[in-house]
């Protein structure tokens, strides 16, 4: 694949088009990529952006909003208040935990489609998560002292909401070489699935599953582990999320929200939500065909990081995952078949403390290959402070126009 960053065509698109919608990932975005996600930072100048574009945007991230790990709180550092970002509208609206928490840019919180029983277990995961954890780390570095456990324990085990996590970054710093890194890996992925039994145990049989990003993909409905290498440090964090929660079933949401609020009549319902979606792409894009006046669709701008390609020698084939695959391939088959040019950006983000391929070191090894169906317009190679000031640029100039 070409390595393109000319924008020109898409902002003449975006600048001259009545009904666009930019649908965006997070963190490795708008947000460099950190070891400790409670030193992650947000420009003012990208907030600020943001709202220019007013309901002509939506975030759609596997991160949360609220919580003291939630993009809110970053937010609220950046601008130096916890009441500005409310009373201004600063916010950043969309969907986030994979398509399960709503907010709008007053930080108004939304979420359907769960059960008491679900939220009761998922707030329950971290004190599940936690001894597991103390004997995966006793037998991988058995001259650790508790102390230390602890202090790890702390920056690995996410307590969030909807998505509670375990990240390896962490242990990874500590790791000498792959082999302990890729046994972290393992170890923790069987820990997640011991809880996903639990749950079944429980009466929760089909409530949850496990997102690993980055990811090789899926088998039989289960992501596959990508496991650390010399130039990519592959999985670094495992999330227990609610069944139906992937990106793919977020656009549906979105979408459902940005023409009901053009039309005053949400296409899918009013009260439509993440598991209302139908399961694969195909059925997806007949459930748009159905509801949606193809003069409604907007030309979508999806943007994201997070996608793998890998090739298996073995089978002479390509395990291929990420994220935000599914999102953005689903935008991007969506707009084939409406006719519509929608636009893929992908943003660069090895320059963020998470080692990852590098499109000025390695091409596109490793994230897309030629027979990939998943094609980028524009790539920022520089991550996301390229893209953060293209996108304050553009969000400008759209704002003068309809203005």
């Amino acid at each position: 694949m070409e390595i393109t960053s000319k924008t020109l065509g898409l902002e003449k698109i975006i600048l001259s088009s009545q009904n666009i919608l930019f649908i965006q990932d997070i963190d490795g975005v708008c947000i460099p990529l950190v070891k400790d996600p409670m030193t992650r930072k947000l420009s003012r100048e990208y907030i600020f952006a943001a709202k220019k574009l007013d309901k002509e945007f939506f975030v759609l991230t596997c991160g949360e909003h609220e919580g003291k790990r939630g993009v809110n709180r970053i937010i609220e550092r950046s601008l130096g208040s916890k009441y500005k970002p409310r009373q201004d509208g600063l916010y950043l609206r969309g969907l986030a935990a994979c398509g399960v928490e709503y907010q709008d840019s007053k930080g108004v919180i939304n979420f359907e489609g769960i059960s008491k029983e679900e939220l009761d277990f998922l707030a329950n995961v971290p004190k599940l998560m936690r001894p597991k954890f103390r004997l995966i780390v006793k037998e991988l570095f058995p001259q650790m002292d508790d102390n230390l456990i602890n202090f790890h324990m702390k920056k690995s085990i996410c307590d969030t909401r909807f998505s509670p996590t375990v990240n390896f970054n962490s242990l990874f710093e500590i790791s000498e070489n792959n082999l302990i890194k890729i046994k972290i890996q393992r170890y923790f992925e069987k820990m997640m699935n011991e809880i996903i039994s639990i749950g079944k145990s429980r009466g929760l049989r089909d409530s949850f599953f496990l997102h690993i990003s980055p990811n090789l993909g899926s088998k039989n409905g289960v992501e596959l582990l990508k496991e650390s290498k010399n130039n990519d440090i592959g999985s670094t964090d495992i999330q227990f999320l609610l069944k139906g929660a992937q990106k793919d079933a977020g656009v549906l949401c979105l979408l459902n929200k940005f023409i009901g609020d053009k039309k005053g009549k949400k296409p899918f319902g009013e009260n439509f939500n993440f598991r209302d979606a139908p399961i694969g792409k195909n059925e997806k894009i007949a459930f748009c065909k159905k509801y949606i006046e193809p003069k409604d669709l907007p030309i979508i701008i999806g943007v994201g990081d997070t996608i793998t390609s890998n090739q298996i020698r073995k089978s002479n084939s390509f395990a291929r995952g990420g994220s935000d695959r599914s999102f953005l391939e689903f935008i991007q088959l969506l707009g084939y078949e409406f006719g519509i040019k929608n636009n893929i950006i992908f943003v660069d983000s090895s320059y963020g403390e998470v080692f990852r391929p590098s499109t000025r070191k390695t091409g596109m090894k490793g994230i897309t290959d030629k027979y990939d169906i998943l094609k980028f317009d524009i790539i920022f190679q520089d991550g996301p402070e390229e893209y953060i000031k293209w996108f304050t640029k553009i969000a400008h100039k759209r704002y003068q126009i309809k203005n």
